[in-house]
């Protein structure tokens, strides 16, 4: 018995030290250069792309008038030359950044493999011991997991875009160097990635992981139990469908933004790349059993906010329900901690502003709810039970539900 606990103990040891060693080796590698560095060539090359563009666009425009001279263009051989240099350098910054990752999702992939044989020969070494700890085993290596996790899927989607980024600079160099000037769709197939990227990264920055999104809107759920197929309008990272699938729950999402597209699409989840309002437009009248919308309506003007919900009554069943949730203006830090944070924000909508506009569409039972209160942020009450305590508390609260109310609200409308 002590031969083979030693032999176990041994084979842990061993295993805990390739694995330490492999995550040492993960975390303290970095690929050659600073990409700090990298990053702004990337946008100083994007940049002087798009001003040549620009350039040659209002060039292109430009008409003859009595009332001023035309100024001279300058010529198609000397721009090509630009645009094919400026194409050529920003296809060498990613050839070199995809060069330098290629190896990270292979080596994340190891390693968890790594974990899991040594929680394997931990487990094994626990039973020999007749003792139950091992789940002590794996809280304690939980944040490593969750943030290796996190980081192989961030890595494995950005290697995917770089490799889409350079097929398409491809094509425009191969059109460059046959002296053709590129259409406007091949030179948005290039820019509009980059855009879409952008903000994938801001919101994987700023929204928060996706667990806690998930637990954020698991509140939900109970309004989305009507048979039938539910539309996510903006569904983002795809939380509220991977939730509606695990509850054998029919959805599909669309989304304006290919990145996001991308990561639902990897998830397994049925995603459509397009503008919301047009998507749910082209669904037949009364089809839907159920419509949400996290975090979307605060990005589109009024106009357009209104015709989305006069159409989303129009394609909801009866008994269908719809749920728009978004950030909270009654709230002052919601407001400038989050609202103005975003800049594709259009306009912040009040809560009553929204319910006014569910019930003029049509909507009934028409509910405002908020979501959890903001905890450590609030201003704490004081001690004491005289008067002027009780009135200083009394401010105090009043103070808290004007700055730290619900950060976000959600509008629940239902059609008869």
């Amino acid at each position: 018995m002590r031969r083979t606990l030693e032999k176990l103990a041994e084979d842990r040891r061993l295993k805990e030290e390739e694995f330490t060693t492999k995550l040492q080796a993960l975390e303290g590698e970095k690929p050659a250069g600073d990409l700090s560095r990298k990053a702004a060539r990337l946008e100083e090359s994007l940049a002087r792309l798009e001003e040549r563009l620009k350039e040659y666009q209002t060039e292109s425009r430009v008409k003859k008038s009595f009332l001023r001279p035309v100024p001279k263009p300058r010529s198609s051989g000397r721009f090509n030359e630009e645009v094919f240099l400026a194409l050529k350098e920003l296809r060498d910054i990613v050839i070199d950044w995809i060069h330098q990752t290629r190896g990270i999702p292979v080596a994340t992939a190891g390693l968890f493999r790594d974990l899991a044989a040594l929680a394997d020969a931990k487990d094994k070494e626990w039973d020999a011991l007749g003792s139950n700890h091992v789940g002590m085993i794996f809280k304690s290596m939980e944040w490593r997991v969750d943030k290796l996790a996190a980081e192989h899927e961030d890595v494995k989607i950005l290697m995917k875009k770089f490799l889409a980024l350079r097929e398409n600079l491809d094509r425009l160099l191969a059109a460059l160097e046959e002296k053709k000037m590129p259409s406007a769709a091949e030179v948005k197939d290039v820019l509009g990635p980059l855009e879409d990227w952008r903000y994938a990264g801001f919101e994987n920055r700023f929204r928060g992981r996706e667990e806690s999104i998930r637990e954020q809107l698991r509140g939900y759920l109970p309004y989305f139990q009507t048979p039938g197929r539910h539309l996510d309008l903006g569904c983002g990272r795809g939380e509220f469908l991977e939730m509606l699938r695990d509850k054998n729950i029919e959805a599909s999402g669309v989304d304006l933004n290919g990145q996001m597209v991308a990561i639902c699409l990897d998830k397994g989840l049925d995603c459509r790349q397009g503008d919301i309002l047009e998507s749910l437009a082209e669904e037949n009248d009364g089809c839907l059993a159920g419509i949400f919308s996290s975090q979307v309506i605060e990005h589109l003007a009024p106009a357009y906010l209104k015709k989305l919900v006069e159409t989303a009554h129009a394609k909801l069943a009866a008994g269908g329900v719809i749920i728009l949730e978004t950030v909270n203006p009654t709230s002052v830090f919601a407001l400038v901690q989050i609202y103005y944070l975003d800049l594709s924000h259009q306009k912040p909508v009040h809560p009553q502003a929204l319910k006014f506009m569910l019930e003029a569409a049509g909507f009934e039972d028409v509910e405002v709810r908020y979501g959890a209160p903001l905890g450590e942020e609030r201003l704490r009450n004081l001690p004491g039970a005289d008067e002027k305590t009780a009135v200083l508390n009394r401010n105090i609260d009043h103070l808290n539900e004007l700055l730290y109310a619900s950060p976000n609200y959600a509008v629940i409308g239902r059609k008869k």
